[in-house]
């Protein structure tokens, strides 16, 4: 555009009275703030019941594999139907979705903050996850349609997924006071109130965007996908947990299996339900990569630190959860702090200095020692929120902008699948190894087995809440030995789980300072 060209265009605008699209208006950044709502609650609800699992454990007497169903019963359905509700909301309308996700969300956790039993429970977080499958694509594709300035709309992201990573790291201070203050329930009972403002305001302030020429919702891609994504993840679950048995090793052949049946589906389709040529820009593809693995290594990292300040610090859940005050900081600043950089530091150099530090984070937990108080594991999450602030904010953006405008909702959808699968796979993996370390590393003294008469033994055996469980109810000398026996089973596991951490962050970095090279700097 020439100099004269852009003169004319702000005479124009000046002369019509419109906005300059550059600076967007009033109701943009309101529209936003409204989007920020959803967002907050599913990054919040991510990891805010990781915190209440002690809880849950203590009230309803679940078993370690319930526990672990609980927290992934609601990102696994997520994740299954995530691009599926994208392409429904390019169709129908995606604040329209918005809307019906929202009250569906809120209606649903109302209900499922009263289960009477871990089944309730589960299918509960398996219907939020229905409903949160409606939020999150239309909200990123929704800022891509708001703002369409790139500076402006790299800025709207970076504050998107400064809420979003910001909420994952709030949801154990925010879900540690509720459960101290009530109960666990009341983790699940917030979601009506912060889900009001977005139901009051939003259809006024938000404007609606859909695809012109939509095309049909494909229900068979949908069932693949789920019959992809539901037997992978329990096939990871149970060679995780019982080995390389045949239940475990058909899962995943299924599970692959289907899965390769939904990319020959979508390659002959005319509208697909996932676009699978996006897939063939390296810098896409990449970003969703970098986007997977820096939710993994968030979320695994919270799984274990949440049981270790509450069971072995004998933290309170409020207590453990201010002690990440600092990791929620670290997130939002370094996700909005990234935003000036891009435009003299190349993009693929600051997604890899983010997973990076996400490496550092592990290696700190992987060569430390756990013994003198939570002061390292600490400063390990602190670096590490670092990293994934500054790597989903580039990643985010270069992802949208990376595609057409009219792909934006595909491209958001494959987005939020890949922060689902991440936060998925970061529970499931890690979870799975870290309880399979543990039950195979705990050595229960014979005294505490023959004092217990059995009684609470198999509970011990499989999760660290069971093992201190058991220890209230023995005599102190026992007591104590069956605590430091079960504290080091743990910390096995969690060395183990932060090693396979540090591994894949490491090569992570790699990946996206290669492949991401030639991306230029932002303008």
């Amino acid at each position: 555009m020439t100099p004269s060209t852009a003169s004319q265009q702000a005479l124009t605008r000046t002369a019509l009275n419109t906005p300059d699209p550059a600076k967007g208006t009033w109701r943009d950044w309101l529209a936003l703030g409204l989007l920020m709502f959803p967002v907050l609650l599913v990054a919040v609800d991510n990891t805010a019941l990781t915190f209440a699992l002690p809880a849950i454990a203590g009230a309803l007497g679940t078993s370690g594999v319930e526990l672990l169903w609980i927290v992934d019963a609601y990102p696994l359905v997520l994740a299954g139907l995530l691009v599926a509700m994208g392409s429904l909301g390019d169709r129908i309308g995606r604040r329209r979705l918005l809307i019906i996700g929202s009250i569906g969300f809120a209606a649903v956790s109302a209900v499922t903050a009263f289960a009477p039993s871990a089944a309730w429970l589960i299918a509960g977080r398996a219907a939020l996850g229905f409903f949160g499958a409606m939020l999150m694509p239309s909200t990123l594709s929704l800022i891509r349609n708001i703002f369409v300035d790139p500076n402006r709309r790299r800025l709207a992201i970076a504050i998107w997924a400064a809420g979003f990573s910001g909420g994952a790291a709030l949801g154990p201070i925010f879900g540690g006071w509720l459960v101290e203050q009530f109960w666990w329930g009341a983790v699940l009972l917030v979601a009506v109130p912060i889900m009001l403002p977005l139901l009051a305001f939003g259809p006024a302030f938000i404007p609606e965007s859909k695809d012109p020429t939509p095309g049909r919702v494909d229900a068979p891609s949908i069932l693949l996908s789920l019959l992809t994504m539901v037997p992978v993840v329990y096939g990871i679950k149970e060679f995780a947990t019982e080995g390389a048995g045949p239940l475990a090793l058909g899962s995943l052949a299924f599970g692959l299996a289907m899965g390769a049946a939904f990319v020959r589906r979508q390659q002959r389709l005319k509208s697909p339900l996932l676009d699978m040529s996006l897939f063939r820009n390296r810098v896409f593809s990449m970003a969703i990569t970098a986007n997977v693995l820096a939710l993994f290594s968030f979320n695994g990292f919270i799984l274990f630190l949440a049981q270790h300040l509450q069971l072995l610090e004998g933290m309170s859940p409020s207590a453990a959860g201010m002690a990440m005050i600092p990791a929620l900081v670290a997130t939002v600043v370094a996700g909005l702090a990234v935003v000036p950089v891009v435009r003299k530091v190349r993009p693929g150099f600051v997604v890899g200095t983010g997973l990076a530090m996400s490496a550092a984070g592990y290696s700190m937990v992987t060569f430390g020692s756990h013994a003198d108080g939570p002061a390292l594991l600490l400063a390990a999450l602190l670096v590490l929120a670092l990293g994934v602030g500054t790597a989903e904010t580039i990643s985010n953006d270069l992802i949208l902008g990376s595609v057409p405008a009219e792909k934006s909702g595909a491209a958001s959808a494959i987005s939020e699948t890949g922060y689902e699968v991440g936060a998925l796979l970061g529970t499931a993996v890690l979870g799975s190894i870290l309880t399979a370390s543990y039950q195979q590393n705990l050595q229960l003294p014979a005294g505490a087995v023959e004092a217990a008469a059995g009684q609470g033994t198999a509970h011990a055996r499989e999760t660290l809440a069971g093992a201190l469980e058991l220890a209230a109810g023995l005599p102190a000398p026992l007591a104590d030995a069956v605590r430091h026996a079960a504290g080091s089973a743990f910390d096995s596991g969690v060395h183990v789980t932060a090693a396979i951490g540090l591994v894949l962050m490491a090569t992570a970095a790699v990946l996206a300072a290669v492949v991401l090279r030639k991306v230029p700097k932002a303008q």
